[in-house]
């Protein structure tokens, strides 16, 4: 089972943060959301920092930040290690895309949910 992190995880339903938890849970990923201030999003356990995250290599971690707070979190993130970083519409900057890049992270600039064949209208 694929498994991912959503890095601004959301417990208002009308925010990406929080259609990408259920998008994809649907789909079959292992969820970790992760936020400071939540404890349950969606029913699933949130996590107040990416290094609390207990799986050891994810294979997505897919940032909902704007570009200032995701270049606080880029360090914890390449610590943590995944295959993909997606930084979605509005969390991308050039500087966070080359700080990404220099801590050996794979960065994809796109929609997270749309990569798997969904749609944030599908919820």
């Amino acid at each position: 089972m694929p498994s991912i992190a959503i890095i601004g995880a959301s417990s208002d339903p009308a925010k990406f943060g929080n259609k990408a938890v259920k998008i994809f849970m649907s789909r079959g990923y292992t969820v970790y959301p992760v936020n400071p201030k939540d404890a349950v999003i969606e029913g699933q356990k949130v996590y107040k920092s990416i290094l609390e995250v207990p799986e050891k290599h994810l294979d997505m971690i897919s940032l909902y930040l704007p570009p200032p707070v995701g270049l606080k979190v880029i360090g914890d993130i390449a610590k943590k290690g995944c295959k993909e970083l997606w930084l979605n519409p509005g969390a991308e900057s050039p500087e966070l895309v080359e700080k990404a890049e220099s801590l050996g992270l794979t960065v994809i600039q796109a929609c997270s949910i749309v990569s798997i064949g969904a749609s944030p209208n599908d919820v």
